[in-house]
């Protein structure tokens, strides 16, 4: 008892403090110092990235590193970040879901998207160590630049023809030298130089490069045909080994049974950007290789662009392909990576004006388009359909023409409200829209 009479402390009427003074044996001072110090702040649960998530471990075999950071700061993250269970998504998954911000405040929706399946990477990885050093794994890197193509681009000051000949990309079937200084001008992997040569382009910079364009071309269209000048791409944000960042869309085939106004508005819109597709300022002109349900999306206030541009091939009006007899078959291993060197690819001189509006017809309007209006419209507009899916017949009629005969009969059938952000109020006060 006595031992607590001896301890008078004038801050002992603080209730924590008599509290701390009973436990630390009556000293005020260590007392005081332990009021004083800071209690242990709550550390927010956070995801370590792994670099096989990401493919950081596969690089300079990948996309680039451009937007690294931000993973790591979490100014990206996951869908499943904002659980309360923090974990990564499958890495077998095509793409995902996530958000993305710039001042940790306001988040916007992107989509983050593999090259091709996890499954095909690992083939590809494996036949590359396999064709080419005859072991089982390997530096995919070292294999790669051991090749006679990459040590041709190690060697050259500009991207020609002969060295992305035989390159399964549609956008490099066909390639003019235009198209490929406009590869090197906007590749948006390294600073800009806005040059036609390479020589900002680093040994590692040229391995990244070629394995994209031999992998799938998405990522270049995004980059060298930019949506802040007008292009119906989504906007390119950055890539992380093997991971590319895009704006969000959500595909076409989730309005396959949106309202009547609504399709018909969608479907004028794929109309728009197949005609702006045939003919632009720039004289290029993109045909597909193959469209289905995800090739299309649309952006929260109602725009329509291209989703995925992987089959997205390009024929340059003004100077025509570059690519000299036999080239085009040339075959190595950066044209086997992800598809079968066997396939045949679409020939230059196939392509018509009329062939992806014949592809839209045959595999994506009719699912839009069908059971949606009252029965004499939607009889022109079935009976159109089957026509154009027949390759518009032999009646003379070019992809123009019934572009504007299919417009004719959609534009009386969409509304102006505020479902459709991209257009109102314009559409109000304009027949434009």
């Amino acid at each position: 008892m006595g031992r607590w009479i001896c301890c008078p402390c004038s801050r002992a009427a603080d209730p924590l403090m008599l509290l701390l003074v009973l436990a630390l044996g009556c000293n005020p001072s260590t007392a005081a110092a332990a009021a004083a110090s800071p209690s242990v702040p709550h550390v927010k649960p956070s995801y370590s990235f792994g670099r096989t998530f990401l493919g950081l471990d596969k690089c300079n075999a990948c996309i680039g590193t451009s937007i690294c950071k931000k993973f790591f700061k979490e100014e990206i993250r996951f869908d499943t970040w904002l659980s309360s269970h923090l974990k990564l998504p499958p890495s077998s998954l095509l793409s995902y879901s996530g958000n993305y911000t710039d001042d940790a405040k306001s988040w916007r929706l992107v989509d983050i998207t593999r090259l091709t399946s996890k499954y095909q990477h690992d083939r590809a990885d494996k036949r590359i160590c396999t064709s080419l050093l005859r072991t089982r794994s390997c530096s995919l890197e070292r294999a790669l630049r051991r090749t006679q193509r990459f040590q041709k681009w190690l060697r050259a000051k500009r991207l020609t023809p002969d060295l992305v000949q035989g390159l399964p990309s549609p956008l490099l079937r066909c390639p003019s030298q235009r198209l490929l200084d406009r590869i090197v001008r906007r590749y948006a992997e390294v600073p800009d130089a806005g040059s036609i040569y390479m020589d900002h382009l680093t040994d590692r910079d040229k391995l990244r490069l070629l394995y994209t364009l031999a992998v799938n071309s998405h990522p270049i269209l995004l980059q060298i045909f930019p949506d802040v000048e007008g292009w119906p791409f989504p906007r390119y944000l950055g890539s992380c080994g093997r991971l590319l960042v895009s704006a969000s869309t959500r595909p076409l085939r989730d309005f396959f049974g949106a309202a009547p106004e609504v399709a018909a508005d969608l479907a004028l819109q794929l109309l728009a950007v197949l005609r702006s597709m045939a003919t632009n300022d720039l004289n290029y002109f993109f045909y597909f290789t193959h469209v289905d349900a995800g090739t299309f999306g649309v952006f929260s206030n109602g725009h329509l662009f291209i989703r995925d541009a992987s089959t997205l091939g390009v024929i340059d009006k003004e100077e025509g392909s570059q690519l000299i007899d036999g080239q085009q078959e040339y075959k190595d291993i950066f044209s086997c990576l992800t598809v079968d060197c066997q396939s045949a690819l679409v020939s230059c001189d196939s392509i018509r004006d009329q062939h992806s509006l014949v592809m839209v017809c045959q595999d994506l309007l009719p699912k839009l388009l069908s059971r949606k209006f009252l029965p004499p419209v939607q009889e022109s507009i079935d009976a159109f359909l089957q026509r154009c899916a027949r390759g518009l017949g032999d009646d003379g009629g070019g992809a123009s023409e019934a572009m504007a005969e299919l417009a004719g009969i959609l534009k009386p059938l969409r509304s102006c409200d505020s479902r459709f952000a991209y257009r109102y109020p314009d559409c109000r006060y304009s027949d434009k829209y």
